[in-house]
């Protein structure tokens, strides 16, 4: 009988002893999750407050020209974000700053420029331009001329190739007085001479020169 009983208290012995490893690792566990750094906030940090990073963009070498539509934003504030077409003395007008010539300038170069003007009333104020739609580039052509209006201007246009996209000269054009008239910024009007009948012939071939956004060609 004393054999038998000593078995049982071994066994109770190993049984409190395999029970209390058992609780020691589940405090060990559950210590270590306690340990554990804290989920991270749904709250965005201050950063993420910021302005956005300003991107390159396709149209950052553009020279904004007359009757472009430019789309110009600023970061926070939405009543100075619009679509605003430059008007046909190169400027635009906008809420605070006013008159600001836009033609001839790129749109990072514009940015700059109303982002200096509205620093005055805004705490650092992010602008961004974008050319929401071209219409600068086209030229004329005028006269004697199958199909005379205004067209688009692709790079490398010269008046050869504006008299071809005119449909080619009527029976009675005047093909030595050919001419391009040509405005600059600040309106002064300037005309460039071309003798078609010269050029053909391999004479004075400079005189073809590339057309600008505005060119008007006539043929008389």
């Amino acid at each position: 009988m004393k054999s038998s009983s000593s078995r049982e208290f071994l066994a109770v012995v190993l049984f409190a002893f395999v029970c209390s490893g058992t609780a020691h690792g589940q405090t060990k566990v559950d210590n270590q999750a306690d340990d554990q750094p804290p989920a991270s906030s749904p709250h965005p940090s201050p950063a993420q407050h910021e302005a956005p990073a300003r991107v390159a963009r396709p149209d950052d070498s553009f020279i904004i020209g007359i009757d472009d539509v430019l789309a110009i934003s600023v970061w926070k504030e939405p009543d100075l974000t619009k679509q605003i077409p430059v008007r046909s003395d190169g400027r635009i007008s906008l809420p605070l700053i006013g008159e600001i010539q836009a033609a001839g300038r790129t749109p990072i170069q514009l940015e700059q420029i109303i982002a200096d003007r509205l620093s005055g009333y805004i705490n650092d104020p992010q602008v961004s331009v974008i050319v929401q739609q071209i219409n600068s580039l086209k030229f004329n052509i005028l006269g004697q001329v199958i199909k005379p209006g205004s067209y688009p201007l692709t790079v490398g246009t010269t008046i050869v190739d504006a008299i071809a996209i005119g449909g080619g000269f009527k029976d009675f054009a005047k093909k030595k007085g050919v001419y391009v008239l040509r405005q600059d910024l600040g309106g002064v009007e300037r005309r460039y001479s071309f003798n078609y009948q010269s050029f053909i012939k391999g004479k004075d071939t400079k005189q073809n020169i590339l057309l600008k956004s505005h060119d008007t060609v006539v043929v008389p």
